[in-house]
């Protein structure tokens, strides 16, 4: 068993010595690899190694110096934006704006400077497009994405991790949006910020402002990794359904762009348009099985009365596709046209 415990030692010495990570890093994982060698025949020999086991994982998974090509082209930005949103006009010029500054940014070689402008703030009612205007930011730049839910948040540490101390210790949520997306310039949602617990309110507010100051978050340190990582790369996006609940710091780094209410025209385009083609692709059942009149779209629009968003309607769609899928399926018929007369029977 020893002999297999020091090849895996050894292993893990070779691959720390060719990983892209800083030399500082580098040294002191190296360091500790000696010194757990030399516990092998200690009781805390096992425990020690499988943290550093785990530690050497996360430390070659992160991406130190891995990075997207950036896509700056403003056509297929609003190509993008187009494809994923209806109408949004003003949101979407202040995004293509954005893009245009990173842009002469990057050919003046200014690229880093581009980040010290206020981070966009999404701010709105539920379902207003908020978290999916986000992702398109990311699709239209090429840039990874990652989303990182503050609801019902209360601890800090669910940002920035816990030390390796702890028994089950891991890194924070930030630094698992790293791991996961690959990139160290990836887009990070950080999703209804309003919404933490008012317990935990202050302290998270806290790890915020490092976190969206250049200033700061070019040296964050993640309590698990216990070593700095530069997020200055980073494109941060914030949602909040209003800002009464997010400190004045952190408003102060932020600049806030209210979504607007949909109205019933809107809502009838998008369902029609954008939400009834993708979810009759995600049931299986073929395009044209299924037709909804131009009469009935009101009735599917407000089933309840007014929403500002559009989940609700994204509901109703999905209950009047699975119907008709099952109705498929049943062998009752190979195509269907949802009716006024009708329509209650697919909305059951």
């Amino acid at each position: 068993m020893a002999d297999s415990i020091q090849e895996q030692l050894q292993k893990h010495s070779e691959e720390v010595e060719k990983a892209d990570i800083p030399e500082e890093l580098k040294a002191r994982i190296l360091l500790r690899l000696e010194q757990v060698l030399g516990l092998i025949d200690s009781p805390t020999f096992l425990p020690e190694f499988d943290r550093l086991n785990k530690y050497i994982g996360w430390i070659l998974e992160l991406p130190w110096n891995k990075r997207t090509k950036d896509v700056l082209d403003l056509i297929h930005a609003k190509q993008v934006l187009d494809k994923n949103h209806f109408g949004l006009e003003e949101i979407k010029s202040r995004i293509l704006e954005y893009i245009s500054v990173m842009r002469l940014k990057q050919e003046k070689g200014e690229g880093e400077d581009v980040l010290r402008a206020p981070i966009l703030c999404f701010v709105g009612l539920v379902g207003t497009g908020k978290t999916t205007i986000a992702s398109s930011i990311s699709e239209a730049m090429g840039r990874n994405f990652a989303r990182i839910p503050f609801g019902g948040m209360g601890d800090p540490l669910d940002l920035r991790g816990q030390s390796r101390m702890h028994p089950e210790a891991e890194p924070g949520k930030v630094i698992k949006a790293l791991r996961d997306t690959k990139s160290k310039n990836c887009v990070v949602l950080l999703d209804e910020i309003d919404r933490v617990t008012e317990e935990g309110r202050s302290s998270i507010m806290g790890v915020l402002v490092e976190l969206l100051d250049p200033e700061q978050n070019k040296a964050f340190t993640d309590h698990y990794l216990d070593f700095p990582f530069d997020l200055s790369e980073i494109i941060f996006i914030a949602t909040a359904n209003n800002t009464n609940n997010i400190a004045t710091a952190v408003l102060d780094r932020l600049e806030p762009i209210q979504m607007p209410a949909y109205t019933d025209i809107e809502k009838i385009t998008i369902g029609k348009n954008y939400m009834l083609p993708r979810i009759i692709r995600q049931s299986g059942i073929p395009k044209e099985s299924l037709e909804i009149k131009e009469e009935v779209w009101p009735l599917i629009v407000r089933p309840l009365g007014f929403d500002a968003g559009m989940r609700t309607l994204e509901r109703t769609i999905q209950q009047v596709v699975r119907k008709a899928a099952l109705e498929i399926v049943q062998g009752k018929g190979p195509t269907f046209t949802v009716t006024p007369e009708n329509v209650k029977q697919f909305l059951q």
